[in-house]
């Protein structure tokens, strides 16, 4: 990712540490500290921040948060091992949070991790947020400029007034304009892409410099490491062209998925996938094809 934008989890919390902690735990009395470093022992990710927060109810406690592009059956066990790790290091009891931005299907999400071996029990309970089921108001009346990005898939945030208006509010602070991008990649899954580039006032290749598209290139390409081979990597950008054209076009977009399956050139599936971004209808995605 290019260095000069910092659109990272830990960048979006700390623009308003405070009212993240409210909107996160619903404690309206919430004082927050500096963020801390999660480089436990074991692992080390750039997706979860770790908060220190108190409250004359709670005392002093730990707010985990875990964003996360799409759901996955993995966060259960990750959320339960966040937690301890966190509450191992710092001492403290901690709330873990997963908000998830994309929504992929209408299966219910888990909101704990729960096992049985040999008579033992392991419980981990944690806070689910959507972004797809919060009032896009939430945004600007709280104010949360850390959701001010991810405004056309909150609910009620599609129209281009709305984006427009997150726009502005992005612009006029140097802090914020930053997520410039984050706004236009999230933006085309609710407009067409012509008029996010009006909106934008620039080219869609821009939109290559995303972090969110960036991170579904890499998480293609690390399947592909982790299988230690070409093919390997093939197979992972597959499935993240999957998982794309579910997020963006539903069952429509999966329909593609037989003939996308055959490709074997790793240059031209990134482009499928590069296309995948600015592509208004299924349509362009079959000429492309």
């Amino acid at each position: 990712m290019n260095k000069a934008v910092d659109i990272s989890t830990k960048k979006l919390i700390s623009l308003a540490p405070n009212n993240w902690a409210k909107w996160v735990t619903g404690i309206p009395d919430i004082v927050t500290g500096e963020i801390l470093n999660t480089e436990f022992q074991w692992i080390s990710r750039q997706s979860d921040v770790v908060i220190p927060a108190e409250s004359p109810q709670y005392g002093k406690f730990l707010i985990l948060n875990e964003l996360q592009l799409r759901h996955t059956s993995e966060m259960p066990r990750r959320m339960r091992a966040y937690a301890a790790l966190a509450e191992e290091k710092y001492k403290l009891q901690t709330y873990p949070v997963l908000i998830n931005i994309l929504k992929i299907s209408n299966s219910e999400i888990p909101t704990s991790f729960a096992s049985n071996f040999i008579g033992l029990r392991a419980i981990q309970d944690y806070r689910v947020i959507n972004l797809w089921e919060v009032d896009v108001n939430i945004a600007f009346e709280t104010p949360l400029p850390s959701l001010l990005p991810f405004v056309p898939i909150l609910k009620g945030g599609e129209n281009e007034s709305t984006i427009r208006e997150a726009l502005r509010m992005l612009r006029a602070d140097e802090q914020l304009n930053q997520l410039e991008t984050v706004l236009a990649f999230f933006a085309t899954f609710v407009l067409e892409s012509t008029l996010v580039q009006e909106i934008m006032r620039w080219d869609m290749t821009v939109l290559r410099e995303s972090p969110w598209y960036q991170e579904i290139l890499r998480e293609g390409q690390a399947r592909g490491e982790a299988e230690g081979e070409a093919r390997g990597e093939v197979r992972g950008i597959i499935s993240s062209i999957e998982t794309s054209l579910e997020a963006k076009f539903g069952s429509d977009g999966l329909e593609l998925m037989s003939q996308i399956s055959q490709i074997s050139d790793l240059e031209q599936l990134k482009e499928i996938l590069r296309r995948i971004v600015v592509a208004n209808t299924i349509q362009e995605l079959r000429n492309v094809l």
